[in-house]
């Protein structure tokens, strides 16, 4: 009977699911528990990481029916390549001409001809051209680090060449929203130990430890010397700096360094299965932390809002690919979701308009 046991077994399981991959694989919770959809945030909030390229009236009038939805009194965009010079001024122009109290636009390094040597004084005066023609920030994307080159190689996040950049920032005092590298586990060995397994394998392009000859550890601590470098810029560390799973060395570094914050762009899952850390960590670094989505999906930005506001169990991450693990609500008082929302990003950006924000 023992030698017909495992085909009887196999007999007995439907042939789908013994072939079933683990991309498919979506199990229905039994657990009940309350559950509160919030599909509007609680206070009036700022998104300071967010991405228009698109910038035409229709585009402009279905933003506002969607940031009226959502409770967002202003957003902020930061094209992701290219968008400095001509496009600030017909982003500003077009956004100002049509709701200037909801929208503002940061701008980005011009890299071209990055060897020539005029180009720390060129790149420094594109930023201060383009402040003076409305921008209120700066976005560094991820490409300076990862994969901006020369003729030597690999360009360093603190490359001396730009320091003529920071050095504009601080003058105008126009904060820095910069963004490096890509989340540890990306970086790893694609192994049954890397909580980032499913992404690597339905995101080939991800998986740095393939196809970089750089080390996460070597970008984040170029991008710390960068902000110990420039003391008097205002940095914004996107995505909480990929630091989410280690809130203890973030800490560390807010406490050393005075001029950097972070944003909250694409870190649900991360702070969402931590909970009781994170909600600590928000309640000790309220004035340093501001809201920025990232990727724009109205529907996603409800996920931020419960993980912010409901004490809700168990509920399911943006992306499950991001961390196979649900998530719990941090219930933040008002005070610490006040600062989030809306107080810090008014401090950091003081010429956004205040019109319809609490105390």
């Amino acid at each position: 009977m023992r030698r017909f046991l495992p085909a009887l077994l196999a007999l007995a399981v439907p042939a789908a699911a013994q072939t079933m991959s683990i991309e498919e694989f979506e199990p229905k919770s039994t657990l009940r528990v309350p559950e509160h959809k919030v599909t509007r945030a609680k206070y009036p909030f700022i998104d300071v990481h967010n991405h228009q390229r698109e910038v035409g009236t229709a585009k402009l009038q279905q933003l506002i029916a969607d940031m009226d939805s959502l409770n967002m009194r202003i957003l902020v965009n930061s094209p992701v390549g290219g968008g400095h010079g001509k496009w600030v001024v017909n982003a500003h122009g077009a956004m100002s001409a049509h709701a200037p109290a909801r929208f503002a636009v940061m701008t980005n390094i011009d890299y071209t001809n990055l060897d020539a040597p005029d180009f720390p004084a060129r790149a420094a005066a594109q930023v201060e051209a383009d402040i003076k023609a409305g921008a209120i920030g700066l976005k560094v994307w991820k490409h300076l680090g990862m994969m901006l080159t020369d003729a030597k190689g690999r360009v360093p996040v603190d490359d001396p060449r730009f320091d003529g950049v920071w050095e504009v920032c601080a003058k105008h005092r126009i904060p820095v929203l910069i963004h490096t590298g890509d989340p540890w586990g990306l970086f790893q060995p694609m192994d049954k130990s890397n909580e980032r397994w499913l992404e690597l394998k339905l995101r080939a392009n991800r998986n740095q430890s393939e196809q970089t000859k750089f080390t996460w550890e070597q970008l984040i601590e170029e991008q710390h010397r960068l902000f110990a470098k420039h003391p008097k810029t205002i940095f914004i560390n996107a995505h909480f700096g990929w630091l989410t799973d280690d809130l203890g060395r973030l800490g560390e570094l807010l406490d050393r360094l005075p001029n950097v914050y972070v944003e909250t762009g694409a870190i649900t899952s991360a702070l969402g299965r931590q909970p009781r850390a994170a909600r600590r960590f928000f309640e000790k670094y309220r004035d340093r932390i501001l809201f920025g989505k990232d990727a724009y999906n109205v529907s996603e930005y409800h996920v931020y809002f419960r993980l912010f506001e409901t004490d809700d169990e168990y509920f399911d991450p943006i992306r499950k690919y991001h961390g196979i693990w649900k998530m719990y609500g941090l219930d933040l008082p008002d005070d610490v979701l006040k600062h989030v929302y809306y107080r810090n990003a008014l401090k950091l950006f003081p010429s956004l308009d205040r019109t319809g924000f609490p105390p």
